[in-house]
């Protein structure tokens, strides 16, 4: 009988069973293995959906930018111009009907001021039917049109003949109105609006009475099928999209009662995402549908910008989001820009000043919100030649303005009727080489626009704003009261202030 030389183990010192040869130190090595494959296959998931989200989003054409843009504000605020194209191309007509060829006008766009304490947020809304100066744009041939005064706002949107063009016709066209520079825009076409609806799960609205197809489409000759009943329901998808365009039969059937409509549908939008908390996992599925109809700056091309951009915005309060209009009034059957509120209204958000007239510029220390008191400083137009032409229906109003700015050193060629008399702002046209003079003379009429026009000098044309005074005025920084009273804020009842008139 032969007998082992080794030497007996005792049972508790032995390996467990299926753990024979094993080192030490490696005892729970492949569940560590396990979790670092589980968390690359996450990642490499992760990243497979930015890839993804990367290729749907499109970009618009930021050469056709203006290079005669308002300087970048030396606050952490930013201004994103937020545009819904009515283009039919690419399968939006199924959703809106129309030409299948048609690259449309924007149908509704808001300048949205984020303030710099990135606590409140302000939506300016700018009615399609405003009537405005379209500076040059882009066109696709590389040439640049020319500057299209009197001209309803939506139609800048087409102006560059291209999806890839219209949009920074646009930009240029609202940096030209507000004089803020628009750090990002964001064109939203009808199949990414019905999408976002559907991902939320439904949206909340509001109606003051049953509407019929024909309210939505006036050509109709009978009232068609009930499309909403009245009260407060959850929309999305094409009935999403119908409540947005919806104008006629309802209301009084303006273009403003259905901004008022479209400016409570977003805030109600807004309270479901917020809702549903803004983490980049909720925020995937949201990007994933807005992407695929979503054009963008350059700034915005990727999955990661617009995710980091939108992570920007969880600390602000659905109280303190505002939505506004511009200061408006009609004008036939148009709509007129109101000076000098409208002025007002851009001095308070360049400044950083809430609607109730809080700093917001996040600076410690900051003082009230007043309008300030500096003592106006003179215009010096020594060495400055310009015309003067009366844009209005106001006897005199040339000869008034040439007789302050001859005081004032300019030397004045000579005064006429503009071609047209339906000017509310005075424009201070300037040919090339003269942006500076240009720049000199409006400091002589606090509002006027600028806009360059080729094979002249300087002129001005004044408009119904200018009330005499050629020093300059100090900006105000306090919002006007009729825009702060019609404010809705995104925590407002979807049947609240409904409609216009």
């Amino acid at each position: 009988m032969t007998t082992s030389s080794r030497r007996a183990v005792p049972a508790r010192h032995r390996p467990a069973a299926g753990t024979r040869g094993r080192r030490p130190g490696r005892r729970g090595r492949p569940a560590l293995t396990v979790c670092l494959s589980l968390l690359l296959l996450v990642a490499a998931g992760a990243g497979w959906v930015y890839l993804k989200l990367d290729g749907d989003i499109k970009t618009f054409d930021a050469g056709g930018l203006s290079d005669d843009r308002p300087a970048a504000d030396s606050s952490k605020g930013e201004n994103v111009l937020v545009i819904g194209s009515d283009a039919r191309n690419d399968g939006n007509a199924a959703l809106g009907g129309g030409d299948v060829n048609d690259i449309g006008r924007s149908d509704t766009a808001f300048l949205l001021h984020l303030y710099a304490d990135h606590k409140n947020a302000v939506a300016v809304s700018i009615p399609r039917d405003t009537l405005v100066t379209i500076p040059p744009c882009k066109l696709p041939n590389g040439k640049w049109t020319t500057a299209q005064p009197n001209t309803m706002f939506n139609q800048a949107y087409s102006v560059g003949e291209t999806a890839r063009g219209n949009p920074a016709c646009t930009q240029n066209t609202v940096e030209h109105i507000t004089g803020l520079r628009v750090d990002h825009t964001v064109v939203v076409d009808f199949k990414g609006f019905a999408a976002l609806t559907d991902v939320v799960g439904g949206v909340k609205v509001c109606l003051p009475q049953n509407v019929y197809q024909r309210d939505l489409n006036p050509n109709l000759t009978t009232r068609g099928k009930l499309l909403f009943e009245k009260g407060e329901q959850t929309v999305s998808g094409q009935q999403a999209l119908d409540y947005v365009r919806i104008r006629h039969g309802i209301g009084d059937g303006s273009d403003i009662g259905r901004i008022k409509r479209q400016q409570a549908f977003v805030a109600s939008l807004l309270k479901e995402v917020k809702g549903n908390g803004l983490t980049p996992t909720k925020l995937l599925p949201l990007a994933d549908a807005a992407t695929k109809s979503l054009t963008v700056d350059p700034g915005l091309h990727s999955a990661d910008k617009l995710i980091s951009f939108a992570m920007t915005l969880k600390d602000i309060d659905l109280h303190n989001t505002k939505f506004v209009t511009i200061p408006w009034r009609y004008e036939g059957a148009r709509v007129a820009i109101v000076e000098p509120d409208a002025s007002e209204l851009w001095a308070a958000l360049k400044a950083d000043r809430t609607l109730d007239g809080k700093d917001a510029s996040g600076r410690k220390n900051a003082s009230p919100s007043t309008r300030p008191t500096a003592t106006p400083t003179p215009v010096s137009g020594k060495g400055i030649t310009v015309t003067v032409y009366n844009g209005t229906t106001v006897t005199g109003l040339a000869a008034k303005a040439a007789a302050e700015l001859t005081a004032d050193g300019f030397t004045v060629t000579g005064t006429a009727t503009a071609r047209s008399q339906d000017h509310t702002t005075t424009v201070i046209e300037y040919g090339p080489e003269h942006k500076s003079d240009a720049q000199t003379v409006a400091r002589a009429f606090p509002g006027a626009a600028i806009q360059p026009v080729p094979g002249t000098g300087v002129n001005v044309v004044v408009g119904e704003s200018y009330t005499g005074g050629s020093t300059a005025a100090p900006q105000p920084t306090t919002i006007p009261e009729d825009v702060a009273e019609g404010a809705r804020s995104a925590d407002d009842s979807p049947c609240s202030n409904l409609t216009y008139g």
